[in-house]
């Protein structure tokens, strides 16, 4: 498995494996995913002209796309909000810490940046334990934050890393 920048030309495929993803219940995006509404969107965000996000995706050895990891700015200055998906079937083969490598190593190169944080679901042990791994620590839980398509509510573990100063 390798990792690359994801260019304009992969929206259709991140937004195939966001789809796929979603199924899970493991992101925050709920499915069905309008594949082709999903896709116009990163072809937005994938922009050459987006130089304050990082889109990497993760091809395995037939170059297909098997995961991505998205850095973005949020509200407050330096700080980034990271989002990933990987198919169930390239989980635990490498590719997910590849994935966060070449994200870690923008970040803490692009010198503006000093935290990255994301969400994850409460009861996501295998994620908890792997972001737990990579150095990442809890900061919080939005309680009941996430409305559902289907009125359930969601929580969120809040969780982040220092990048830089």
């Amino acid at each position: 498995m390798f990792v690359r920048e994801a260019l304009v030309e992969d929206a259709e495929r991140c937004a195939a494996i966001l789809a796929v993803v979603a199924e899970e219940d493991l992101i925050a995006t709920e499915p069905p995913v309008d594949v082709e509404a999903r896709a116009q969107g990163f072809r937005e965000l994938l922009a050459p002209d987006r130089s304050d996000r990082l889109w990497v995706l993760c091809e395995d050895e037939g170059e297909e796309p098997v995961g991505l990891l998205g850095l973005h700015p949020t509200a407050v200055d330096g700080v980034l909000m990271l989002g990933t998906a990987i198919l169930e079937g390239h989980r635990g083969a490498g590719g997910g810490r590849l994935l966060m490598e070449a994200g870690l190593e923008w970040a803490r190169g692009a010198g503006s940046v000093h935290k990255i944080e994301l969400e994850v679901w409460p009861d996501n042990e295998r994620a908890i334990a792997y972001y737990e791994a990579l150095g990442f620590e809890h900061e919080g839980l939005r309680r009941d934050h996430y409305r559902r398509r289907d009125g359930s509510l969601r929580s969120a573990r809040l969780m982040a890393i220092a990048v830089g100063s």
